[in-house]
């Protein structure tokens, strides 16, 4: 572990803190720590910084409940910047919102990545304003039923192309499937979180599981 008097602060005693959301790797904020806040963060656990407008430091959620639990602290290679990341209890920004940034400036057509949460967002958009001649608006007008359907279909059409050793069809079907489940959430009000933490929670007792099973085969020898 690095020592944090290897850190540099600038002439005010500062270091910039980028903190990320742990799980989806999402930026949540930028703030400052000095060297006080960042001892009070690493002692706690929890998201401490330094306010420059108010020249004090600031416990995040102390007065909203919105904490951030810190998962790990790492400087960058000069050793002058912090990657924080944290499990949040509620929004990173006190507007509200899930995170500071929100104001686009720029995006690019060409190289816009996707990611499961923008493709979640354009089936609500499918959704909330109704687009002719949209497939996913469609089947939000057919509702549930329909829904339920070709979520059924696509589970069969997985089965027949794995089941038949077609690796590329497999595939195709498979992105058939996980976008009608896609919608069937949106339908129902689950989110990516919802599950992210539904199968987090699985993995905990997993590993609980295996390491009761660890102890009882090492009191048997």
């Amino acid at each position: 572990m690095l020592d944090i008097n290897a850190l540099k602060f600038d002439d005010r005693g500062l270091i910039p803190a980028v903190v990320v959301d742990a799980e989806s790797g999402k930026v949540l904020t930028l703030a400052y720590m000095n060297r006080e806040s960042l001892e009070i963060s690493m002692e706690r656990e929890l998201s401490c910084f330094y306010s420059r407008s108010r020249q004090t430091l600031w416990l995040k959620g102390e007065t909203s409940g919105n904490y951030q639990h810190i998962v790990s602290i790492t400087a960058d290679c000069d050793q002058d910047a912090l990657l924080v990341a944290v499990k949040k209890d509620g929004p990173a920004c006190h507007l509200g919102t899930d995170s500071c940034f929100t104001n686009p400036v720029f995006e690019s057509n060409a190289n816009h990545p996707f990611s499961y949460q923008g493709l979640m967002e354009l089936i609500k958009g499918r959704r909330d304003q109704k687009k002719e001649g949209s497939y996913t608006t469609y089947l939000f007008e057919k509702g549930i039923d329909k829904i339920l359907k070709k979520v059924g279909e696509e589970s069969t059409e997985v089965i027949i192309a794995a089941k038949d050793g077609e690796k590329s069809e497999t595939v195709y079907e498979i992105a058939d499937l996980a976008y009608h489940v896609m919608v069937l959430m949106v339908q129902m009000g689950i989110s990516l979180d919802d599950i992210y933490k539904e199968l987090a929670s699985r993995h905990v007792i997993d590993h609980k599981v295996k390491q009761e099973k660890m102890k009882a085969a090492g009191s048997t020898d």
